[in-house]
């Protein structure tokens, strides 16, 4: 009876660990809060083992985080962090193939659902072709851009063909979707200041003043949080600087002011910019206002296209 008890317990356990493994993976995280301005990013590796870890970016910053305390209990998904604002949990649990989670304590609750991140097949491999570009920024008015956040107020300006924000202002992102293309932005960061440039509205190309300072995962032309650029290219604040930004799929390659800084490195998943967690389709362009004056007088959009196999 002793042998057949222990069988059953490790029979049991056996299935709890192979359900675990479900967990594995990259998740895009959508919030189901009213007026959410964000998405989410987690990955777990591990699950099913005694070696499970956990990378997350959300609330309430954005950084690309290691999780210190990742578990499962009774089949849920479960990890905190603390700060001075306080304490917040999370619980996912594994349903179709989705999660369905919530984010507890300081700032919550947020319901999410995580769905996996796709498979993008699309390589910067040398086949793709340019279309016509597209000038993003007539130079006029905010034609093709709306508001998107929680500030009261706009907070944008086009004076003498320039793009300016007061540094309090809600995101700008483009009322069109694009999928793979070369954009060239011409901007001009305030001292102590920061924006960053949204691709697809996942993918944050950070703008920063920070001239004669190490180059740093979260400085001036890095893929913020993610990718460090191995120099930094930065002119002084008050300067016009030019980023070219290259998207295929998942590659990126990053010019700052005529200095190639990325080349086609893969980008893992969400960064903190992000407002849109469905990685496999067109998304917008997003210029952040909230974190200090910048301002921007050319922005063009270069799409990119196979062609048509005969």
């Amino acid at each position: 009876m002793g042998l057949k008890l222990s069988f059953l317990f490790a029979f049991s356990v056996g299935l709890a660990c192979a359900a675990d493994v479900n967990f594995n993976g990259k998740w895009d995280l959508l919030l189901l809060s009213a007026n959410a301005d964000k998405a989410w990013w987690l990955e777990v590796s591990g699950a099913g083992t005694p070696e499970i870890k956990g990378r997350f970016i959300g609330f309430p910053g954005g950084d690309l985080n290691d999780i210190k305390d990742l578990k499962i209990v009774d089949d849920e998904l479960r990890f905190w962090f603390e700060n001075s604002a306080g304490r917040r949990e999370y619980f996912a649990k594994f349903t179709n193939g989705q999660l369905q989670g919530q984010m507890t304590g300081a700032g919550g609750p947020i319901p999410f659902t995580g769905y996996r991140a796709p498979v993008i097949r699309d390589h910067d491999d040398g086949t793709w072709l340019q279309a016509e570009p597209i000038r993003l920024f007539n130079g006029k008015d905010l034609a093709g851009w709306t508001g998107f956040g929680p500030a009261q107020e706009l907070g944008w300006v086009v004076e003498n063909g320039i793009l300016k924000s007061t540094g309090k202002a809600r995101n700008l992102v483009t009322t069109s979707k694009y999928w793979n293309y070369v954009l060239r932005v011409e901007y001009n960061v305030a001292q102590n200041s920061n924006s960053g440039i949204g691709l697809r509205g996942r993918y944050e190309v950070q703008i920063l003043d920070d001239f004669g300072k190490p180059p740093q995962s979260h400085g001036n032309g890095a893929l913020y949080s993610r990718i460090a650029p191995p120099v930094n290219a930065s002119r002084k604040a008050g300067e016009w600087q030019t980023a070219e930004i290259r998207l295929v799929g998942r590659d990126v390659s990053i010019t700052l002011n005529n200095k190639p800084l990325i080349n086609k490195q893969k980008i893992e998943g969400l960064t903190a910019i992000a407002i849109d967690p469905f990685e496999g389709l067109p998304g917008v362009i997003e210029l952040q206002g909230d974190h200090g004056a910048v301002e921007f007088r050319s922005i063009v959009l270069t799409p990119l296209y196979r062609p048509a196999a005969r």
